[in-house]
């Protein structure tokens, strides 16, 4: 097989969907932590969240001339949405029961702990390839 064959779609691995705990609050009837079901996102939907996320800020000094920036939170937020399939974060039933009308509206009432929610936000960033060194991607691919 030629080097080049090897960057054909067919040979990629898939990263599999994972699952976390991502509150103490919420438990099934032994008392287990319900476990949520996570997806890797792909570049491109990154890259949407991201474009969906940027508000323009005035350029100090400079009148009518603004600059674009990341609301990381926003991103950091829809990233964590987009990552989630189980709980579905969309069901009206589900928002309704929280009393909010967003997915990352949601999430925060859902994990309404700050601790595990940046505990679950690292978690996602990490399973998304963030926070990983090359030498971790290496071994991972070595594997």
């Amino acid at each position: 097989m030629s080097e080049l064959k090897l960057f054909l779609k067919a040979n990629k691995k898939q990263k599999e969907n994972t699952k976390y705990a991502a509150t103490k609050s919420l438990v099934d009837e032994k008392g287990n932590p319900l476990m949520w079901e996570i997806k890797p996102i792909a570049t491109r939907e990154s890259e949407n969240i991201r474009e969906a996320c940027m508000i323009e800020v005035p350029v100090k000094g400079k009148s009518n001339a603004y600059r674009p920036k990341l609301n990381t939170g926003l991103y950091l937020a829809k990233m964590m949405v987009a990552s989630i399939v189980f709980p579905n974060l969309y069901d009206a039933e589900l928002q309704d029961s929280y009393g909010v009308k967003t997915p990352e509206e949601l999430l925060k009432e859902i994990i309404d702990d700050p601790g595990e929610y940046n505990e679950f936000a690292s978690f996602v960033q990490e399973f998304n390839g963030f926070n990983t060194s090359m030498e971790d991607k290496v071994e991972e691919a070595k594997n």
